[in-house]
């Protein structure tokens, strides 16, 4: 696979690219034709804080932000966001004046958890989402409804690539859109084209990477 991987840079800043990698590959909500490897925003110094950067500059206009929940391994832009939105003047309603960062963990029926000593830092407070990548906006809406039962407020949803524009009434900010990419197409899993012509699943992909099949 990783052969033949297209490397991609952002319309947004010529520092910050992905790679795709055409194919047949199945999310947990769609099936899509390019596999899209944002590894290297998410483990590289340099390109976690471009990719930071660039993020930040579209909350300009917020007025407040306490708390950003990192999903897929986006921990380490989320740290650098929270660093930019602070230097940026975007004001945390916090006790210590300074923005959580912080990451859930999972149940059986993949809904959102928090633990106890967590669950403060969402309740009451303005959260960010950040996500690595969105193709159908599906499971965005799960975590938003997590962080609502949690008892946050919505502030913004951040997306390195995303394929929608908006959920639930809420703007996806995001560095790479579908239109920035070669032919990207996400189908629905009962009426995917692919399988209809017998194009073998290469892998199971999400925000985290890929597992082959």
């Amino acid at each position: 696979m990783e052969s033949r991987s297209i490397k991609i840079y952002s319309p947004k800043s010529k520092k910050i690219f992905l790679k795709v990698i055409p194919g047949h590959f199945a999310t947990s909500h769609s099936h899509i034709n390019l596999y899209i490897d944002l590894t290297a925003a998410k483990t590289r110094f340099n390109e976690a804080y471009e990719t930071a950067k660039v993020l930040a500059a579209q909350y300009m206009n917020t007025v407040v932000i306490d708390t950003i929940i990192c999903m897929e391994g986006c921990e380490v832009i989320g740290a650098f966001l929270a660093e930019e939105l602070t230097r940026a003047g975007i004001r945390s309603m916090n006790k210590h004046q300074s923005i959580y960062i912080i990451s859930p963990e999972f149940n059986t029926n993949a809904q959102m958890i928090f633990r106890e000593n967590l669950q403060p830092l969402i309740y009451g407070k303005k959260v960010l989402l950040l996500v690595a990548s969105a193709t159908t906006g599906d499971t965005i809406r799960r975590n938003l409804d997590g962080i609502k039962y949690y008892g946050g407020e919505i502030s913004g949803i951040s997306a390195v690539f995303s394929a929608v524009d908006a959920i639930e009434g809420t703007p996806v900010y995001s560095i790479f859109r579908a239109k920035d990419l070669p032919d990207y197409k996400s189908y629905d899993i009962s009426s995917c084209p692919l399988c209809e012509s017998k194009q073998r699943l290469e892998a199971i992909v999400n925000g985290y990477g890929y597992m082959k099949l």
